[in-house]
């Protein structure tokens, strides 16, 4: 597995530094938008994997599961209102397997995401551009999966808020751009009438934290592609540490730091197909496991143009 991801990792830089890369398939994080009447198919294949986890702030590992993988497809789509609004869909089917032990994984479709993004600014000084964008999102799961089988489910089960706020910042073909998101959740129920977390809880009905994500993305982008490198932060506010040798649970507190590289190229004989990848890293946790992992797509634009009819 190491030496897969240092291949990927390798081929990832020869990308950053070689592709005349960038964008134009979006997703609710970057500082990107579909054109209007135009709308994005695309499809995913991602993999991570980890053997050693954050038990609280205790770096460990646990050999009743080895190396716990996951593997998920996605079908994304997204639609262009008008120039400065989008509408995006994501639903992935995932499934987890352990290496080691008695514990069986699971698969099944996880849950169903909706996205609006809009940009009310866009501004021009010379050969630099400022755009500042806002994102409001809700997911549910789609199907009643089993989430009181941690770390083997495929989902939280939870019912999401989402709220995001992005600066991208462009000069010539280089980029920055910042985001922000708060993720408020709804309480999950669980198939038994008591649990403990730091304290007894007699009842089925778990409360789950909310938890806020901070991204930095940098690299170079133009009108068929992008390369860059990012950092991603997630943090929960409030939950709980997994309690030593014991399983995790939905409600703990989950904190993640990761880097990685991405990129996206769109065929010049071809120009609405576009092929996509990604890898990344873990690089500090609490109560998670220390994944890494990759993504690869591809996408198709369809063009919808509108025509006024004349009476």
């Amino acid at each position: 597995m190491k030496k897969y991801l240092e291949r990927i990792v390798k081929l990832c830089f020869i990308m950053l530094f070689t592709l005349p890369i960038v964008a134009k398939a979006q997703t609710e994080q970057d500082g990107l938008m579909m054109g209007e009447k135009r709308l994005c198919i695309a499809g995913t294949y991602a993999y991570n994997s980890w053997e050693n986890y954050w038990e609280g702030e205790f770096k460990r590992n646990n050999a009743n599961i080895g190396v716990l993988s996951t593997r998920t497809a996605a079908l994304m789509l997204n639609y262009g209102l008008r120039k400065n609004l989008n509408i995006m869909a994501t639903l992935p089917y995932m499934s987890t397997v352990a290496s080691q032990g008695t514990l069986s994984g699971l698969k099944g479709f996880q849950d169903v995401s909706f996205f609006v993004k809009w940009r009310p600014v866009k501004k021009q000084f010379g050969k630099q551009f400022l755009s500042l964008f806002a994102v409001a999102g809700y997911s549910t799961p789609s199907n009643n999966y089993n989430v009181d089988f941690m770390p083997m489910t495929i989902g939280m089960g939870s019912r999401v808020l989402n709220g995001r706020l992005t600066a991208d910042y462009k000069f010539n073909k280089i980029f920055a751009t910042i985001s922000a998101g708060y993720m408020h959740r709804g309480n999950v129920s669980i198939d038994r009438s008591a649990y403990y977390t730091d304290h007894q809880i007699n009842s089925s009905s778990v409360r789950m934290p909310d938890a806020g994500s901070f991204q930095f993305r940098t690299g170079y982008r133009n009108t068929r592609g992008f390369a860059e490198v990012f950092v991603d932060n997630m943090t929960t506010f409030g939950g709980f540490d997994i309690r030593k040798n014991d399983m995790p649970f939905i409600s703990n507190r989950m904190n993640s730091s990761k880097i990685g590289l991405e990129g996206k190229y769109y065929l010049k004989s071809l120009p609405s197909l576009g092929f996509h990848a990604n890898v990344w890293n873990t690089i500090a946790g609490r109560n998670v496991g220390q994944a890494a992992g990759f993504l690869t797509g591809i996408d198709y634009i369809l063009d919808f143009p509108f025509k006024n009819s004349k009476k």
